[in-house]
């Protein structure tokens, strides 16, 4: 598997602060193949990130857990990594993620929250972008919800 990378001048060293969250530290000497999020270092996240970028659907399907759920902007919950598979083959084709930085913190029952933001470039347009994922104790994930950081009258003149 070949990654990309986002920065290719940092590395991320992961510092926890006393309210839960982790942030990064830049750091030097990073491979420039390898995917960085500075404050991200879960690698079920960083695969999320590269599978869709490569177009491997089935296996961006097989990070989430058999009840997983990935809720897209402004439709309904696709459920079950087959559900998710056929959903990313139809609407992600063309679609390039662009993290830039994220937080994560542990939570009940040893599950992990993490917010990544960055930019989601597609052939016609780009959009600020939030993901927000639930991991579970194995590292798999439960839920991302995908919020589109723009303006109405942005998302308005997109549709036209």
């Amino acid at each position: 598997m070949q990654r990309h990378a986002v920065d290719s001048e940092i590395q991320v060293d992961d510092q926890k602060h006393s309210s839960g969250e982790h942030t990064a530290m830049p750091t030097a000497d990073v491979c420039p193949e390898e995917l960085v999020i500075p404050g991200i270092t879960e690698p079920t996240i960083l695969r999320y990130f590269d599978t869709l970028n490569s177009g491997d659907f089935q296996a961006t399907a097989q990070l989430f857990a058999a009840t997983g759920q990935l809720y897209p902007p402004f439709e309904e919950a696709i459920v079950g990594p087959e559900a998710i598979a056929t959903y990313l083959e139809t609407e992600a084709r063309g679609m390039k993620l662009v993290p830039r930085e994220g937080i994560s913190q542990v939570v009940e029952q040893g599950m992990t929250e993490v917010k990544v933001t960055g930019k989601v470039q597609t052939p016609l347009f780009g959009v600020n972008v939030s993901w927000y994922f639930l991991l579970n104790e194995q590292g798999e994930i439960l839920s991302v919800g995908v919020k589109l950081l723009a303006a109405l009258e942005e998302l308005l003149h997109l549709k036209r």
